[in-house]
C-alpha cells in the first residue's frame, strides 16, 4: 500500500487499515485524522504523537489483539486480522523446542493472572529464548511498571507494522 492510498482511502478503509497495525480505536481515530501524511516519517511520528494520547484503559485494549507470545492456534483462530504479520513477528517462537513452549504458556498464564494482560513483546528478531527470558525477567515487576513497558512494546510494534504497510 502507498502512502498516497492512506491518505486518498475512504474514512472507513482507513481506519481498517490503521486497525490492522492497532487495535485501539482511539490510536486509528487519531491516525485517521492525522492524514494526509507527507512521507512516512511523518506517518511514524503521527503514531507517536497518537500513542502519547492514549490511556491505560486504550493500551489495554490494543493488547487484546494480539495472540500470546508462543499461543500458534490462538494466533491463527482468534486474529486472523493480524495473524499474517503477527505470525512473522513470532517466527522464532516457531522454532522453539516443546520445553520452551510449554514454560512460555506456563509463564503466559502467570503474567495474566498477576497483571491482567497479556505478555506484549516486540517478538520481530528475537528467539524463543530470549521472549523467554524477557517474560521472565519482566514477571516481577509492578503492575504500573509492566503496564509502561508493555505499552512502549506495542508502539514498537505497531511502527513496524505500519512500516511494512508502505
Amino acid at each position: 500500500m502507498s502512502l498516497n492510498e492512506i491518505n486518498t482511502a475512504n474514512t472507513e478503509d482507513a481506519y481498517a487499515v490503521f486497525e490492522s497495525c492497532c487495535c485501539a480505536p482511539n490510536w486509528i481515530e487519531i491516525m485517521v485524522s492525522a492524514r494526509p501524511f507527507v512521507d512516512s516519517k511523518a506517518l511514524l511520528a503521527a503514531s507517536k504523537h497518537a500513542f502519547s494520547q492514549l490511556s491505560d484503559e486504550d493500551y489495554l485494549i490494543a493488547f487484546t489483539g494480539h495472540p500470546q507470545i508462543g499461543n500458534l492456534k490462538t494466533l491463527h483462530e482468534k486474529y486472523a486480522n493480524t495473524s499474517g504479520t503477527a505470525s512473522n513477528e513470532q517466527a522464532g517462537m516457531s522454532l522453539a523446542d516443546s520445553k520452551v513452549l510449554e514454560e512460555m504458556i506456563q509463564l503466559n498464564q502467570t503474567y495474566l493472572e498477576k497483571f491482567g494482560f497479556i505478555f506484549i513483546v516486540c517478538a520481530s528478531g528475537k528467539s524463543a529464548q530470549e521472549m523467554l527470558d524477557l517474560i521472565r525477567n519482566r514477571i516481577g515487576n509492578e503492575r504500573s511498571i509492566e503496564l509502561g513497558i508493555a505499552a512502549a512494546e506495542q508502539a514498537k510494534i505497531t511502527n513496524i507494522r505500519l512500516e511494512k504497510l508502505l
